[in-house]
């Protein structure tokens, strides 16, 4: 059919016959290279790999998979209806101070030489962190390569925001993956990282994505919602319900978007991962009574997406429905995935918690957060940004 309609504009030019094949042959020997240099890179490791083999047999066994993907606890839409994808475009378009006017402030905390004793928290912007809790090192969804896609020039981070590297490390003895967005699972980062994990622990199917990047079976703990999995040194690890997708870029919902409960013999911590607001957060309060801290997604949210990227008042909510004791909102201040502006959300989430009155955690990149202390008072530092 494409033939023949640009045949049919062609003719009324009065085109010559032989001049019109040659532009057809040309078109379509461009058209089929295309399809396969995309084919090509679709299939290049970063993108991963599908679960299959046992790993999906033990998949299609979960009662969160059906009809071919898992699925949420309820109908989530990952678009309103209001105005459709081509106003979203135009509001992309058009939105202004998507990224820091100058540099972002951060620490370069040394990371290698904390006394074992310090229970100790470091942000690297977005969802990264890194924590130090009871002698244990435990590393959240890290992104360090600089960028947030598959293509090298798009997505990326902020100037300021990426001043770690894998090198700046010690052993790691938990690997926590909540997800395989691309600003969740890096595949630069987690192969740099490989050699000094001792356990990962992540959802069912994204196994399959590390096992493909070189991480051996055996370290590599996948689990559904409500399962659960203990270590020596009271750790255990309560995989939880958020309410997101997953996929990179290939087929979508192969693997499960989870939240993690992290108890330790001092503290418990909720990793929420990426998600819309939902009925679970008041469920898993009211399974575990109290959080230390909980760490939930604020920022890169949108009217148009809010069933799986959380509002900020749903954010507060979701913190009260966990029966919160300090919160640390991320998802912020390194990668423009939304049109707000690059200090929205924590501007926003402050002035909202002038009513709501929870223990915020807003540190700079970097800058060392003692657990156990709860009088810390943090400076708004996004605002003196000019």
């Amino acid at each position: 059919m494409l033939y023949w309609f640009i045949k049919a504009i062609f003719a009324r030019s009065e085109m010559k016959t032989g001049k019109f094949k040659r532009i057809m042959v040309t078109f379509l020997a461009v058209s089929v290279v295309l399809i396969v240099v995309i084919n090509l890179f679709v299939k290049s490791a970063k993108f991963g790999k599908l679960p299959e083999g046992e790993r999906k047999a033990r998949i299609e066994k979960s009662p969160n998979y059906k009809n071919g993907s898992f699925q949420n606890m309820n109908p989530t839409p990952q678009m309103t209806s209001d105005g459709g994808f081509l106003k979203i475009l135009n509001d992309f378009r058009k939105a202004q101070n998507r990224r820091p006017p100058v540099k972002l402030p951060s620490v370069k905390t040394d990371l290698k030489n904390l006394s074992p004793e310090e229970n100790v928290l470091v942000w690297f912007g977005h969802s990264s962190y890194f924590m130090q809790i009871d002698g244990k090192i435990f590393l959240v969804d890290p992104v360090f390569c600089g960028n947030a896609s598959p293509l090298p020039f798009m997505i990326k981070a902020f100037d300021g925001a990426d001043v770690y590297q894998a090198e700046d490390f010690p052993p790691i003895d938990f690997l926590v993956i909540t997800h395989d967005h691309w600003d969740h699972l890096d595949f630069k980062t987690v192969k740099q990282l490989n050699p000094k994990v001792g356990k990962v622990i992540t959802g069912l199917g994204t196994g399959a994505h590390l096992e493909r990047w070189g991480f051996q079976p055996e370290i590599i703990i996948e689990n559904d919602w409500g399962d659960s999995v203990k270590f020596e040194g009271e750790i255990t690890f309560y995989t939880t319900p958020a309410r997101h997708f997953s996929g990179r870029g290939t087929k979508p919902n192969q693997s499960l978007w989870v939240s993690f409960v992290l108890e330790t013999p001092s503290l418990r911590i909720f990793i929420g991962g990426d998600g819309g607001y939902d009925e679970h957060f008041a469920e898993i309060g009211q399974r575990f009574g109290s959080f230390d801290i909980v760490f939930l997604e604020n920022g890169q949210y949108n009217e148009s997406w809010k069933f799986i990227h959380m509002m900020p008042a749903q954010v507060l909510q979701a913190a009260r429905d966990l029966n919160a004791k300090r919160l640390f909102p991320v998802h912020s201040m390194k990668f423009a995935l939304a049109n707000h502006s690059w200090d929205t959300p924590l501007k926003t989430i402050t002035e909202l918690n002038k009513i709501a009155g929870l223990n915020l955690i807003t540190p700079k990149i970097g800058e060392p957060v003692n657990l156990k202390d709860t009088t810390t008072v943090f400076s708004d530092w996004w605002t003196t940004l000019k």
